[in-house]
């Protein structure tokens, strides 16, 4: 069985009010970027040293991640990484068809007052992709994504989305390390933007759920890469 060996960044003790979450949220940052191999045990005490904090909240934290289906607790072994190439392409497959139809709701429920706003999003991307500005093309990625859910209103698949989110900043900030890969991101937000503003909803879901899942497969490769060479 591997030993996990990722080293964990120690928390901000200003953090720590919330501090079960903030756990939860770097260990499964961690985890989702490919820091821990599928099967690996995971050491609580290990880990709270890291963090710089005690064994309960890593504890509550791991029930959390059991909860998210990323770590498993068997007899004997302990809590194990159940994150794994399978599971990530799955996350992958139910975020397309979240985000998907959410684009679809935006388009059918955006405000004329709403379009420009989606419009301006679009032209900073432009201007960012065009002017060689990765992590401001990181920014606005999220802002972009964050925009079509409001517009869509539709909290109970926000929330669904929240789960299937197998990004974090360190793997987009590689995704879109590629001067290609930003070009290649900026039309296909500009097809999403624009079906949204035209309200043309079944295009606004094709083009949504095309983007995910591209952009999906190359987070898999980037993540897996290196344990299937």
């Amino acid at each position: 069985m591997p030993v996990a060996e990722t080293i964990l960044a120690p928390l901000d003790p200003q953090a720590f009010s919330g501090l079960r979450e903030h756990v939860h949220r770097a260990l499964r940052q961690a985890i989702l970027a490919g820091g821990y191999e599928a099967g690996a045990r995971l050491n609580e005490r290990s880990i709270a040293e890291q963090l710089g904090v005690s064994t309960t909240p890593v504890k509550e934290a791991l029930r959390l991640l059991e909860a998210d289906g990323l770590v498993r607790t068997r007899p004997r072994s302990g809590v194990i990484v159940n994150f794994d190439f399978a599971c990530a392409e799955e996350m992958i497959l139910a975020r397309a068809a979240i985000e998907s139809t959410i684009a679809r709701l935006a388009a059918q429920r955006i405000a004329a007052s709403e379009k420009p706003g989606l419009g301006a999003i679009l032209d900073e991307m432009r201007r960012a992709t065009h002017g060689g500005e990765a992590e401001e093309v990181i920014r606005l990625n999220e802002v972009f994504h964050d925009h079509i859910r409001s517009v869509a209103r539709a909290n109970y698949l926000r929330l669904l989305n929240d789960r299937q989110d197998v990004y974090d900043s360190d793997a987009r900030r590689i995704i879109h390390s590629d001067p290609a890969e930003r070009e290649r991101a900026l039309a296909e937000h500009e097809a999403i933007g624009q079906a949204i503003i035209a309200r043309d909803a079944e295009a606004a879901e094709v083009a949504m759920k095309a983007h995910v899942l591209r952009a999906g497969e190359t987070y898999l490769d980037l993540v897996f890469r290196k344990y299937k060479d």
